[in-house]
């Protein structure tokens, strides 16, 4: 029986992660380069320490001024995401989670304070009972730590949860953490293979949560 929803944050919930390749792409592409989905793909959904002007150094065979590309990488994302939404549906699957007494977990790899102040600025964060960030665990997805920490939180087996995700190491943790898993992949994600899941959305306004958990659990 399903008693909690855990949703991912980037790319899941706010498309940050389209904003930021195309952000990259942009720069790259201004150096005569290219940043291939084949290598980028690799990190969305975790921390595995790229540097992505570092790799555009590589290519280059010259150095640039990281702190330059740093900043103007940050100021273009900023300026991109100032209007940005919430994906479709998403406020809806909140709403119908609270509605059929689910409980409502985040869970994501990146820090706490990026994901509150997002999540403040477009009026979710107090719908999230927990809460698990990079900063509650040593290793963030695809480990499973931060999965099963949301799970706990919320006091909830990891078998009686679906989780959201949009990429391939989201994924991997929330079905290592013994968990179903939903995937709605975004405008950059939905390239990517993803291999174990549970059901795919185009979007979570395609179909309504209290169907998709009855479609889940027929498949158990």
């Amino acid at each position: 029986m399903i008693k909690a929803v855990i949703f991912d944050f980037d790319g899941l919930i706010l498309d940050t992660e389209t904003h930021e390749y195309e952000v990259l792409q942009e720069i790259f592409e201004e150096h005569g380069s290219a940043l291939p989905m084949s290598v980028w793909g690799k990190v969305i959904g975790t921390s595995a320490g790229f540097q992505p002007f570092v790799y555009l150094e590589e290519q280059l065979e010259t150095k640039l001024d990281h702190e330059g590309l740093t900043k103007m990488r940050q100021e273009r994302f900023i300026k991109r995401m100032e209007n940005e939404k919430p994906r479709p549906g998403v406020e809806a699957y909140l709403s119908a989670a609270k509605e059929l007494g689910l409980k409502i977990g985040l869970a994501s790899s990146s820090d706490y304070k990026w994901v509150s102040q997002h999540l403040k600025q477009i009026g979710l964060y107090d719908d999230f009972e927990c809460i698990r960030t990079a900063d509650d665990v040593e290793e963030v997805k695809p480990n499973p730590e931060l999965y099963l920490k949301a799970a706990d939180c919320l006091g909830v087996k990891p078998g009686e949860c679906i989780a959201f995700e949009d990429s391939v190491n989201g994924s991997i943790a929330a079905k290592r953490a013994g968990m179903k898993c939903v995937i709605v992949p975004n405008q950059v994600t939905k390239t990517l293979l993803f291999e174990d899941y549970d059901h795919r959305l185009e979007s979570m306004a395609e179909l309504e949560l209290e169907r998709l958990i009855e479609k889940i659990s027929e498949q158990a």
